[in-house]
């Protein structure tokens, strides 16, 4: 294949909503990001840290179907729907398979929806220094009609559709400046994220059984830049269905150990102490200084290294 993955432009949190006439603001959508590849004969699928997805994600291969180009690179979001809403459990089902027979199955399971937001290359070309407002134009041109992939919409008052996000129980929005050219790599103010709730991925280091099946909740932790892992806090509320606690559970249980992986936390009378394999992206209301999180609730398993899941500067000191 010709064309080599990148890593995407990201948002940096805020918690304000620039208005003016050169912002823009996008519906969060609670999946995964995956960029499309297509040289004009082989498609390839890449998550933002550079993954390849193809399996996992195999109606998007057929991309004559939805483009309109000779080649192209598509930025978004790749969701899966329960209940009407976008489930960020759901679609970690789809990008957690690795066998063809998963596929399958999870192809009639679990459909998704590839939701577009930006395009970096068309027909041989990169589009990654012009700016939004015409790369979007680009996008509207290229993109045909399509059950499964759809072009995200703009709204001018960010304020409106974050209210809007938060009463639908959305992840937030993005605002962004349309005469922000497209920054491989990088993470800048020009792009920007307001979340209707704080979330952070965390790793599990041990868990407190309801039965042989379920746990009732589970002890998160991060590393500090010494590998030592430090406890943040609990969480036994969230987003996973019941037999996805179950399947959690049986995940931990394989990987049990008889004492504590954290360097804070030694003593808890009715944890069963797990290895430190398992990743979670964990909600919460807020962490404040010198304490854990506040009100934390796990919405889903994610395929991220466990090294990775690291104490940020700013972060309280834990407790």
């Amino acid at each position: 294949m010709k064309l080599d993955p990148v890593i995407p432009f990201e948002p940096v949190r805020t918690d304000l909503i620039p208005d003016g006439p050169s912002w823009t603001a996008q519906i969060k959508w609670d999946g995964v990001r995956v960029l499309v590849y297509w040289d004009g004969v082989d498609c390839r699928l890449f998550n933002r840290h550079r993954r390849e997805r193809t399996l996992q994600y195999p109606e998007l291969t057929e991309v004559t179907a939805f483009v309109d180009a000779k080649s192209v690179i598509l930025d978004g979001e790749v969701i899966a729907l329960r209940d009407g809403r976008p489930s960020f459990y759901e679609v970690m089902r789809r990008d957690r398979v690795r066998t063809m027979g998963q596929v399958q199955r999870a192809l009639a399971r679990t459909p998704i929806y590839y939701m577009v937001f930006d395009i970096l290359y068309k027909d041989d070309r990169w589009l990654t220094a012009e700016p939004l407002r015409w790369r979007q134009e680009a996008l509207q041109e290229v993109l045909r009609a399509h059950p499964r992939v759809l072009r995200v919409e703009n709204e001018r008052n960010g304020m409106a559709l974050f209210r809007a996000a938060e009463a639908q129980g959305l992840e937030g929005i993005v605002i962004k400046d349309l005469e922000s050219t497209y920054r491989v790599g990088g993470k800048d103010g020009r792009w920007r994220k307001k979340k209707s709730y704080r979330d952070r991925y965390a790793v599990i280091g041990g868990c407190v059984l309801r039965n042989t099946e379920r746990a009732a909740s589970v002890l998160l932790g991060l590393y500090d830049e010494d590998g030592r892992l430090w406890y943040i806090g609990h969480a036994g509320t969230g987003r996973l269905p019941e037999e996805g606690w179950v399947e959690l559970t049986r995940a931990l249980l394989r990987h049990t150990q008889p004492s504590s992986p954290f360097v804070n936390l030694t003593r808890y009378p009715e944890a069963t102490w797990v290895q430190p394999t398992v990743v979670v992206r964990v909600a919460y209301i807020e962490w404040p200084s010198g304490h854990t999180l506040r009100q934390a609730s796990i919405q889903g398993v994610v395929a991220t290294p466990p090294g990775t899941c690291r104490l940020e500067p700013g972060d309280p000191l834990p407790p």
